[in-house]
C-alpha cells in the first residue's frame, strides 16, 4: 500500500475548517501532520476571529492533531508571508507536501495562496471549493457540528448576530445578500462540537465588543473614511 503524503491543515477553529477538516479525514488520502493557525502575537487570540488561544488548544487536543501556532505582530501581508513561508520549509524537510484550505469560492484568495506556496513548491488543497454554500451548510448541520458566531461585520450583520449559534433557524434569518456560509467574511464562527472532535469544548459567552475600521472609499475625492467595524463576542474557556 503507498504511504499516504502529508499536509498541513490551516485552521481557523471555523465550521468551514471543521466540515473541509472532516472530508479530508473521511477519504482518508492524506496523513494531516498538524493543524496551523495563525494568532496575533500580543492578544494570543485567532487572527481575525478573535477567539482566545486557549480555546484553540482545546479544540486541537479534541481533535487529536498537533497544533502549529504561528504568531504575527504587525498583520501585515509581507510578515504573514515571512513567517509562513520560514515555516513551511521546516515542515518541508520534515515530509510535508501539501496544505489544506477551508475556503469555498474566493478566487483572488486561493490565487494568493497557491502563489505563496509556489515559493516552496507545495501545493494547495481546497476540499469545498465551489461547493455551494447552501448545501454546505446543510450538509455541516445534518452531520451535528455545532458551531457559534464569534464576529460578524457590520456592514452586513447587527450585534445580535454574535454569540449565537448557527442553525437552519440562524440561517433562514440572513439578509439575501449574506452568504450562508458567510464565505464574503460576513461573519466568523468557532466550531466546538462535531464528528471530528472527541468531545465538545466547553466555554461560556462573554460581553460583546465593538471594534470600528477605518476605510477608505477610494470614489470620495475628500478621502473621508467610511467607518465600519466588527462585533466580538468574546468566548470564555471553563477548564
Amino acid at each position: 500500500m503507498d504511504q499516504k503524503e502529508k499536509a498541513i491543515f490551516c485552521w481557523s477553529g471555523g465550521k468551514d475548517s471543521a466540515l473541509a477538516l472532516y472530508k479530508v479525514l473521511l477519504e482518508n488520502k492524506l496523513e494531516v501532520v498538524a493543524l496551523l493557525t495563525t494568532l496575533n502575537a500580543t492578544y494570543k487570540r485567532v487572527s481575525m476571529h478573535g477567539v482566545r488561544e486557549e480555546l484553540l488548544e482545546q479544540q486541537a487536543a479534541s481533535i487529536g492533531l498537533p497544533l502549529i501556532k504561528m504568531y504575527v505582530n504587525e498583520g501585515t501581508n509581507s510578515e504573514y508571508e515571512k513567517e509562513m513561508e520560514a515555516l513551511l520549509l521546516l515542515y518541508k524537510q520534515k515530509g510535508v507536501k501539501k496544505v489544506i484550505f477551508g475556503d469555498i469560492f474566493l478566487d483572488d484568495l486561493r490565487q494568493y495562496r497557491e502563489k505563496n506556496l509556489e515559493k516552496v513548491n507545495l501545493l494547495a488543497i481546497f476540499p469545498l471549493w465551489k461547493r455551494d454554500t447552501k448545501e454546505l451548510i446543510a450538509e455541516f448541520l445534518d452531520l451535528k457540528f455545532k458551531t457559534i458566531t464569534c464576529c460578524v461585520n457590520d456592514s452586513y450583520l447587527d450585534k445580535d448576530k454574535v454569540g449565537v449559534n448557527v442553525d437552519r433557524e440562524f440561517i433562514s434569518s440572513l439578509p439575501d445578500l449574506v452568504d450562508p456560509c458567510g464565505e464574503n467574511g460576513e461573519f466568523h464562527t468557532f466550531c466546538y462540537a462535531g464528528p471530528v472532535f472527541k468531545k465538545p469544548i466547553e466555554y461560556a459567552l462573554g460581553e460583546k465588543i465593538y471594534k470600528p475600521l477605518e476605510i477608505i472609499n477610494p470614489e470620495h475625492t475628500d478621502k473621508l473614511p467610511v467607518t465600519k467595524g466588527f462585533w466580538y463576542c468574546e468566548l470564555l474557556p471553563l477548564r
